[in-house]
């Protein structure tokens, strides 16, 4: 036999042999996979079916169990592995335990409260007064054809029953308005997600929130967009580019004396569309008869379904993220560019010069000042981190801002370096950090807080 041919019989023995092992390890994760199906479907089954039973299931599942013991549920546990991977067995019980209110059940609504879901919330309340139709199919998280003409609220809750039957599921055919505060928001929720399109319910769902002393987060207008990187989260108070924010501002500030300390979903996109106009069918019809409830907008804004979905993952992926106590910042909305930085960064190196006689100890450059100017100081004075002039306005005061070394034994690094006026950085230069620490310990704190982030992130 030849060479070439006893080659070709290694190379398929070799080839023989390897598939047999291949063959034999996907029949071995077939096996272990059909195994898991089928105690999965087992112990579901054992429950009742969750598809006819609805909510009912879930009502004798937390009966028995509670939702602080969910986790211990072997099948929840495997539901929710990813999360728990994510966050630890400790935050992810706190999701678990959590209760939220989701108010308006629409293309936003419907996704914020489907990813909830999803993520392990033990008990929902989703309020909705109006139906599923076929125009709402493009964006709806859940509906098909079959939920057309059915309450959003019920349709969210019969599908919701068979992906998640431990949750505590209380769905309402329910316009909210202040007749109703007591009712909804009773129950001490952990977090209400505005979802509301008309200005009028959500400047009051706003107001009762924010009185009620409840964790509110804020959708804003989705429709007539379609970029999806324009998105952001932020205070009620830094929304711009967004007609409903700046309606739902001014009644806030006019009517309840409330300005800001709201976090909202927004898209920085200027809107690609206008209203609808109304077109009646006769002349003697009015656009009032085509209310479903009066006071509600009778045109429409064409919406790209994509985009209140993507709003709805991101209230979700906030509120997740702050009841499992991870602590992260959002990118503040800003409106410098990169000369402004450059700015900031000659300020530093002919401060450095003129207290130190060099500027060899700075230690950044300007992307590293847009960071620490962006990231954690937010574009305002260390000293006014708490102040309301955010947005717009805070950046007006640019000019007078600079960056000076917070430890002056340190070099100016990205940890060792705070934003202040002119006048509050002399006085900074001429005291010391164990005065700080006595006469202004909250201060120092914040600061030490804040710059122990850029050591971290840094990796310094």
């Amino acid at each position: 036999m030849g060479d070439r041919a006893k080659e070709w019989l290694l190379a398929a023995g070799a080839g023989a042999a390897v598939g047999a092992l291949s063959a034999a390890a996907v029949m071995n994760l077939r096996s272990r996979s059909k195994r898991r199906e089928g105690y999965v479907r087992e112990l579901l089954e054992s429950n009742g079916v969750a598809a006819r039973a609805g909510n009912a299931q879930s009502s004798r599942h937390l009966g028995a169990v509670g939702t602080s013991d969910l986790l211990s549920d072997e099948v929840v546990s495997e539901q929710l592995t990813r999360n728990i991977q994510f966050f630890g067995m400790d935050s992810q019980k706190k999701v678990t335990e959590s209760y939220v209110v989701v108010i308006g059940l629409g293309g936003v609504g419907s996704h914020a409260a489907s990813m909830l879901l999803r993520s392990g919330v033990g008990r929902l309340l989703l309020v909705d007064f109006d139906q599923v139709s076929l125009s709402s199919l493009n964006r709806h998280a859940v509906a098909t054809r079959d939920d057309v003409g059915t309450p959003k609220a019920l349709c969210l809750k019969k599908h919701f029953s068979m992906i998640y039957p431990e949750c505590q599921i209380d769905a309402r055919v329910q316009l909210y308005d202040p007749s109703v505060e007591a009712e909804i928001l009773s129950g001490q929720p952990d977090f209400v997600l505005d979802c509301i399109d008309n200005i009028d319910t959500k400047v009051a769902l706003l107001a009762a929130c924010v009185r009620r002393g409840l964790k509110v987060l804020c959708a804003m207008g989705a429709g007539a967009r379609a970029d999806p990187t324009r998105i952001r989260v932020a205070d009620l108070r830094e929304s711009s580019n967004d007609p409903l924010s700046r309606s739902v501002r001014y009644r806030l500030k006019k009517e309840h004396a409330i300005e800001g300390g709201i976090p909202v979903v927004f898209s920085l996109e200027k809107p690609k569309a206008k209203l609808l106009p109304f077109q009646a069918s006769k002349e003697e019809e009015t656009p009032s008869d085509y209310q479903i409830v009066p006071g509600f907008r009778v045109r429409i804004i064409p919406v790209l379904g994509t985009i209140p979905a993507i709003f709805g993952q991101v209230m979700a992926s906030y509120v997740i993220t702050q009841l499992a106590g991870l602590d992260f910042q959002t990118e503040p909305v800003v409106n410098l560019d990169l000369d402004h930085y450059r700015i900031l960064h000659q300020r530093l190196i002919e401060h450095e010069e003129l207290m130190y006689g060099t500027a060899e100890q700075v230690l950044v450059d300007a992307e590293e000042v847009m960071y620490i100017v962006k990231e954690l100081w937010r574009g305002r004075s260390a000293r006014d981190q708490n102040q309301k002039e955010t947005g717009r306005k805070m950046w007006r005061s640019v000019n007078e801002l600079m960056l000076v070394r917070w430890d002056k034994s340190k070099p100016a690094g990205a940890s060792n370096l705070i934003l202040l006026k002119f006048s509050e950085a002399d006085a900074h230069e001429s005291t010391t950090l164990d005065h700080i620490k006595e006469e202004e310990p909250e201060f120092y704190s914040m600061v030490s807080r804040v710059l122990k982030r850029a050591e971290v992130e840094f990796g310094l």
